[in-house]
Formats: C-alpha cells, sequence, structure tokens
C-alpha cells in the first residue's frame, strides 16, 4: 500500500464522519429552531466539530490531489469528464460548501437570539450538505 492509496482510503472513510456530524447538526439545528429551543453549548460544539470536520477532509482532499497520479495528466485533463471531476469540479464545488458551512458557522455565533443561531446553522449547513450529496452524485454519474 502506497501513500496515495492510505490518503484515497482515509479520504473515502472520514467521509461518513462527515455525513453523520452533518445530518445530526442539521436536524438538531432544525428542532432547535422550529421548537424555539434555547442554544446551548452542545449546540455550539456540535456545529464546531461539524465544521471542523469538514476542514479536516479539505486538508486530506488536498494531500490526496498531491499524491494522485490524475496531476500528472493536466494537459488532457479538461477533455476526459472523469479526470475534470476529480481534478477541477469536486475540489470547486467542495470548496464552495465548505465557504457556506465557515460563513454559517461565523454568522451563529454573532446572531444574539437561539432562534437565529439555530435557523443560520440549519440554512448554512443545510445547504451546504445539498451541494455536496449534488456533487457526489454528479461525481458518480461522470465515472459512469
Amino acid at each position: 500500500m502506497n501513500a496515495y492509496s492510505i490518503v484515497q482510503h482515509l479520504h473515502s472513510g472520514f467521509r461518513y464522519i462527515v455525513l453523520v456530524l452533518f445530518i445530526y447538526t442539521i436536524i438538531a439545528a432544525l428542532l432547535g429552531w422550529f421548537g424555539k429551543r434555547p442554544y446551548t453549548n452542545g449546540n455550539r460544539l456540535t456545529n464546531l466539530f461539524a465544521m471542523i470536520s469538514a476542514h479536516t477532509q479539505l486538508l486530506i482532499g488536498i494531500a490526496l490531489y498531491f499524491l494522485s497520479p490524475l496531476v500528472q495528466f493536466a494537459g488532457s485533463t479538461m477533455k476526459d469528464p472523469v479526470l475534470r471531476y476529480y481534478t477541477v469540479e469536486h475540489q470547486v464545488i467542495m470548496l464552495i460548501a465548505l465557504v457556506l458551512i465557515t460563513i454559517g458557522h461565523s454568522k451563529s455565533k454573532k446572531a444574539l437570539s437561539a432562534e437565529a443561531k439555530h435557523k443560520t446553522i440549519a440554512l448554512f449547513y443545510g445547504i451546504a450538505l445539498l451541494i455536496i450529496i449534488g456533487a457526489l452524485v454528479h461525481g458518480k454519474i461522470s465515472v459512469l
């Protein structure tokens, strides 16, 4: 097993941790928002850990990109839909989602009411999760 293979497995496996954290965080935010629940330290930590997991996944993905044998085919990347997805589209889409996550976390910290904090997390993290799932589905279709 080489470094690329190890990092690829780490990136593939860690996505499930990210996914579970985001689903839990979004559900908790929706329940807090619509149930008019207080914003607790547990909510804050869950939001923070979800954001940290997404940033960690980004760092693993960057390492994977530079270890990847796909980087060597930079000249023909845009002509091949599979190469284009893995070397360009995936990174750009995930970076957009990560920016939304970071903005949502920052805005929720600045919000004054519990309802506004829950609503901000639910909306920003929810949109980011939809973008991530859409990108992954698009990637599966591109590979076929």
